[in-house]
């Protein structure tokens, strides 16, 4: 099937499924299909359409699966897609969508599936798709986002989330190690004890030259008073 879609599907009200995915359709998605409010099920996906989402499509609140993915559509999403609550499905992948992702997709607390990589998103993933606590998978690489993973999506468990190059928010580098504590600390207790100071002591007088210096003394003592 090819030519566009259609204005006129927007008339048909008890509409509940729309499947026109795998074609060759062309131009715009027509924003008169928000009008179609008992709709369940809208297939576009596999075509060349091109524009942006129409934020209409917030209005269809029985929308339990949205697939648009591999198109050639641009814009930002929709923050009314948050108003979507009854999605279990939300496929955007291989478009060219931009901006961010809007927080009011956190309101999707049905949603099982979350598929936007493939596009052009930035910014910092909002941490409210961490109160999706439905989500069985999540897949966002090929974009250009910043910051951090949210602690909430740490659960789910299909992902791609190691392609992002990116930490779990809250999870901070790890102190680097003080050379002399792991040097002198010879049980390992996480502080110098006198012992230690003494044995650092006795081989700076008697051990092998240039093994441990007075500097060495003089640190593993500071250490021993006043800690790391």
């Amino acid at each position: 099937m090819t030519g566009t879609i259609p204005a006129e599907l927007g008339n048909l009200a008890n509409l509940r499924h729309l499947s026109l995915h795998h074609n060759q359709l062309t131009g715009e998605i027509p924003s008169s299909l928000g009008n179609l409010t008992n709709l369940e099920y809208l297939y576009l996906s596999n075509n060349q359409l091109t524009g942006g989402i129409p934020a209409e499509l917030g209005n269809l609140t029985n929308l339990q699966y949205l697939y648009l993915d591999y198109n050639q559509l641009t814009g930002g999403i929709p923050s009314s897609l948050g108003n979507l609550t009854n999605l279990e499905y939300l496929w955007l992948h291989q478009n060219q969508l931009t901006g961010r992702i809007p927080s009011s997709l956190g309101n999707l607390t049905n949603l099982e599936h979350l598929w936007l990589y493939d596009n052009q998103l930035t910014e910092t993933i909002p941490p409210e798709l961490g109160n999706l606590a439905n989500l069985q998978r999540l897949y966002l690489s090929s974009n250009q986002f910043t910051g951090c993973i949210p602690a909430g999506l740490r659960d789910v468990r299909n992902n791609d989330f190691a392609e992002l190059g990116l930490d779990f928010c809250g999870e901070e580098e790890p102190a680097p190690a003080d050379p002399l504590l792991d040097r002198f600390d010879t049980d390992n207790s996480g502080e110098i004890e006198k012992d230690e100071v003494l044995q650092a002591i006795n081989d700076y007088l008697f051990g092998v030259e240039g093994d441990v210096t007075k500097e060495d003394v003089l640190a593993v003592i500071s250490l021993y008073l006043f800690g790391a």
